[in-house]
């Protein structure tokens, strides 16, 4: 199977899509109108240094007490873009990343012809990226470039320990490695620590984080990137694209950003409804790896994709992830509702199988 995402509404009949991990809350009213006001300003060229972003990301981080200035940050086109510029202007020639994880690192590395070493996780340590620790220390010699971490890890949905996350960032400094931390999932998740903190102590230390996911904005396409080193994040910048984001996104953004009330309430919805879908998953026999994100990995024998794409609902076939294999899939957590009407789904497949 090739390395696509979830989301493939477009070449399929579609009516529920568990594929893609958007906030089941939806986009925001406030951004929904920030949206309506800027589509009068599409007749004019963006702002370049999405200036007023910025300044609304450095105050909302000022809350949060980290460290982090207008000057650090970059805004990409989504996440993506911002990995790909990270590759083009360091040009790694190898990379170690942690699998299962986001083929969007692969992706990247494949566009500078760099090598790949992957850190296998083990589904019978519940692919917790803490017990693989010794051995991804062990492959970050001198050798590698870069290492690519997803915190929470897709499609796992598993936080890394902050002592661990610690040791690496040390380990990797001290070997002249460069970290990629992804975050694109961390505001569902109310207490994990954002490595936002750390921008100013590690300047090997590169921090990416979306609007994609946690304002469910993906067709938007708005993420950004924080680093302190500023020799590194000018090299990156000269790897984007001018104007590369829209007059409608930066609106949007800067709106988004000032939702905090909207993410409180995102984080208490996933949770419960998450814990519903795991306990319900495994009563139905399914491995079920045990998630702080707002999806949720597991296993079952039967070809469930293709079961329940006969019903129109799509979730994720994660057996092209790198050390998966057929039989693990990855489902959204959306709305009480259409959780239920998954779960009825799954429940006739089972009976009828």
């Amino acid at each position: 199977m090739p390395k696509t995402h979830g989301g493939d509404i477009y070449n399929n009949e579609v009516k529920l899509d568990f594929s893609v991990n958007i906030n089941p809350l939806g986009m925001p009213d406030t951004v929904k109108g920030a949206i309506a006001k800027a589509i009068t300003h599409c007749d004019q060229y963006p702002d370049p240094t999405c200036a007023k972003l910025k300044q609304t990301l450095a105050q909302e981080f000022a809350v949060k007490r980290y460290d982090v200035s207008e000057r650090d940050i970059l805004l990409g086109n989504g996440a993506s873009e911002l990995f790909m510029a990270i590759v083009h202007a360091i040009r790694p020639r190898r990379a170690v990343i942690p699998a299962p994880s986001f083929s969007g690192y692969e992706y990247a590395m494949q566009a500078v012809d760099g090598e790949i070493a992957y850190c296998l996780l083990a589904e019978a340590e519940g692919f917790d990226p803490d017990f693989c620790q010794e051995r991804l220390v062990a492959m970050l010699t001198a050798e590698t470039d870069i290492l690519f971490l997803a915190n929470p890890n897709n499609p796992t949905g598993k936080l890394m320990s902050e002592v661990n996350v610690h040791h690496l960032l040390d380990h990797c400094r001290e070997q002249g490695i460069f970290v990629v931390m992804d975050e694109c999932f961390i505001d569902f998740c109310a207490d994990a620590e954002s490595a936002l903190r750390w921008v100013k102590k590690y300047e090997n230390l590169m921090v990416v984080q979306a609007f994609t996911k946690i304002y469910a904005i993906p067709g938007l396409r708005l993420g950004y990137l924080v680093c302190g080193n500023k020799s590194l994040r000018e090299k990156i910048a000269r790897n984007l694209p001018e104007w590369n984001v829209s007059v409608i996104a930066q609106e949007a953004g800067a709106t988004a950003a000032r939702a905090r009330a909207y993410v409180t309430r995102t984080q208490k919805y996933v949770q419960r409804q998450r814990a519903f879908l795991e306990a319900a998953l495994t009563d139905f026999g399914f491995r079920v790896c045990e998630s702080s994100a707002n999806f949720i990995l597991f296993y079952t024998e039967l070809p469930l994709y293709k079961m329940l794409l006969k019903k129109k609902i799509l979730i994720r076939d994660c057996s092209n992830y790198e050390g998966l294999t057929q039989g693990y899939y990855r489902i959204a957590v959306k709305r009480e509702e259409e959780n239920r009407q998954l779960l009825k789904m799954i429940g006739e497949c089972i009976e009828n199988n």
